[in-house]
C-alpha cells in the first residue's frame, strides 16, 4: 500500500507520547509498504533534525503551526464553536502541500495522526483516496470531562483558579463531544488505543468504525541493564512536564502522597524527569524530597536507579508510553487505576501495585520499600508482559488489519 501519514509535530527525535507512536508506526509500515510523512516542524532545525527518519520514509515537512497568543485562544474559546485543539495545527500552507502530494501521487490510505489533524486527513476526501483513518490518540473529550470535574471540586473548595481552569475544560469538553462525533461521522476508520476509549467514543456514535491499536515499546531498546542514577529511596516520574494531567499527577504526589511516605521513609525522594517542566512543577524542587532533574538524554539509567517507578494519573486518557517502558525495564511500579488505564492484562500484585487514594498510593511504595524481591517479582512479571503483548513488533500488524 502507499500511505500518507499526516503528523502534528515531527515524530523524529521522539519527544513525547505522540511522536513516540508516530515514529514507531510509521517505521513498522514502512517494513512492508511505501510510507510518506507529511509533518510540521517549528523551525528549520527540527527538519535537519528528522533525517533518520528519510532512511525508511519519504518525508516532507512544513515549517509551522505559528503559535497562537493566549488571548486569541481566550477569544476563540468564547466566540467559536470548535474547541481549541482543532484550531492549534491551521496553515494554509500545510493544506496546500497536502493538496499538491494529492494531486501528484494515488495514495491508499491517508492517516491523521491525532485529532488536531482532522480536517487535513477529510480535505483527502475530494482526491479519491480509497481509505482516510483517524488516529485517536485520546478520547479529547473524556480528558477534557475529567480535568474539569477536578478543577471544579477543587475550585468549589476554595481555589478559585481552579475554577476558572474547570469553566476552561468545561467548555472544551462540550466542543470537543461535538467535534468529535463529527470526526467519527466523517473519517471510514478510526484508531483508538484502548478499549476504554474505544467504548467512551462509541458513546458519541455507536455507528463508528473503531479500530484498538495499541500504543507499544520498543522492549529490546528499554531492557534492563543500565547503570543506575539515583538513591537507594528514590520514587521516579518521567513524562512532558508542561502537559495538564502530567503536571496535575505530579502535584497530587507531591503534596498528598509524598508526605505520607517521608512520615515513615524520611529517606525517600520524589524525582521527576522529563522537557518543558511548567512553573508549577519547576517550584516544587527543593533539592531534599523533591528533585526536579528536568530533561535527560536517557531516562533508562533512572529508571534503574529508582526504587520505585511512580504513575501518579488522576486525569488524561489513552495509555501511558512511559509506563510501557518502565514495564519493559522491569522497574517495580506503583499506578492509580487511571494511570494503568489502556492496559490490557495488567494485574494488581501481579505486574505493578495500584492505589486510588494517598494512603493506598503510600502504602504500596511502602511495600516495594521494604520488600526489594517483591520489586523484582513485579518487574520481572511486567517486562514479560510487554514482550508478549506490547512490543511494537506486535502492534504494527493490528494497524495494517485495521486498514484492511
Amino acid at each position: 500500500m502507499k500511505i500518507l501519514i499526516l503528523s502534528p509535530y515531527p515524530p523524529f527525535p521522539a519527544r513525547g507520547g505522540g511522536a513516540l507512536r508516530i515514529s514507531n508506526l510509521l517505521a513498522g509500515l514502512a517494513l512492508r509498504h511505501e510510507v510518506t510523512c507529511l509533518s510540521f516542524a517549528p523551525a528549520a532545525a527540527a527538519v535537519a533534525a528528522m533525517a533518520p527518519l528519510r532512511e525508511f520514509c519519504q518525508l516532507a515537512t512544513v515549517i509551522g503551526p505559528q503559535p497562537r497568543a493566549l488571548a486569541r485562544r481566550a477569544w476563540t474559546t468564547l466566540s467559536s464553536p470548535l474547541p481549541d485543539l482543532a484550531m492549534r495545527n491551521v496553515a494554509p500552507a500545510y493544506a496546500e502541500a497536502i493538496s499538491r502530494m494529492l494531486a501528484a501521487e494515488r495514495f491508499d490510505v491517508v492517516h491523521a495522526a491525532s485529532l488536531e489533524m482532522a480536517g487535513y486527513g477529510l480535505a483527502a476526501r475530494g482526491f479519491g483516496v480509497p481509505l482516510i483513518a483517524l488516529d485517536q490518540f485520546n478520547a479529547e473529550y473524556l480528558l477534557q470531562r475529567r480535568a474539569a470535574l477536578s478543577d471544579l471540586r477543587l475550585g468549589i473548595g476554595g481555589k478559585p483558579r481552579a475554577l476558572l481552569a474547570g469553566a476552561y475544560s468545561l467548555i472544551q469538553w462540550r466542543k470537543l463531544a461535538a467535534y468529535e462525533a463529527r470526526a467519527l461521522r466523517e473519517f471510514d476508520r478510526v484508531l483508538v488505543v484502548s478499549e476504554e476509549d474505544r467504548a467512551a467514543l462509541a458513546h458519541l456514535e455507536p455507528q463508528a468504525d473503531l479500530r484498538v491499536v495499541p500504543n507499544g515499546v520498543d522492549t529490546d531498546r528499554f531492557a534492563p541493564g543500565a547503570a543506575p542514577v539515583g538513591g537507594p529511596a528514590d520514587l521516579l516520574f518521567t513524562a512532558t512536564l508542561d502537559y495538564r494531567p502530567n503536571i496535575d499527577a505530579v502535584r497530587w504526589f507531591a503534596g498528598e502522597v509524598l508526605p505520607k511516605l517521608r512520615a515513615k521513609r524520611p529517606d525517600a525522594r520524589f524525582v521527576v524527569v522529563g522537557r518543558a517542566a511548567a512553573p508549577a512543577v519547576r517550584s516544587l524542587h527543593n533539592n531534599t524530597s523533591i528533585i526536579v532533574v528536568g530533561e535527560v538524554e536517557d531516562v533508562r539509567p533512572y529508571v534503574a536507579g529508582a526504587a520505585a517507578y511512580v504513575v501518579p494519573m488522576r486525569i488524561g486518557g489513552g495509555s501511558r508510553l512511559k509506563l510501557l517502558e518502565a514495564l519493559s525495564l522491569a522497574a517495580p511500579v506503583v499506578c492509580t487505576p487511571m494511570g494503568a488505564e489502556g492496559v490490557e492484562g495488567l494485574r494488581d500484585g501481579a505486574h505493578l501495585l495500584l492505589g486510588a487514594s494517598p494512603s493506598a498510593f503510600a502504602d504500596a511504595v511502602l511495600r516495594l520499600l521494604g520488600d526489594r524481591a517483591l520489586g523484582q517479582q513485579l518487574g520481572a512479571a511486567g517486562r514479560a508482559h510487554m514482550i508478549a503483548h506490547y512490543d511494537w513488533r506486535a502492534i504494527t500488524p493490528r494497524l495494517e488489519a485495521a486498514y484492511q
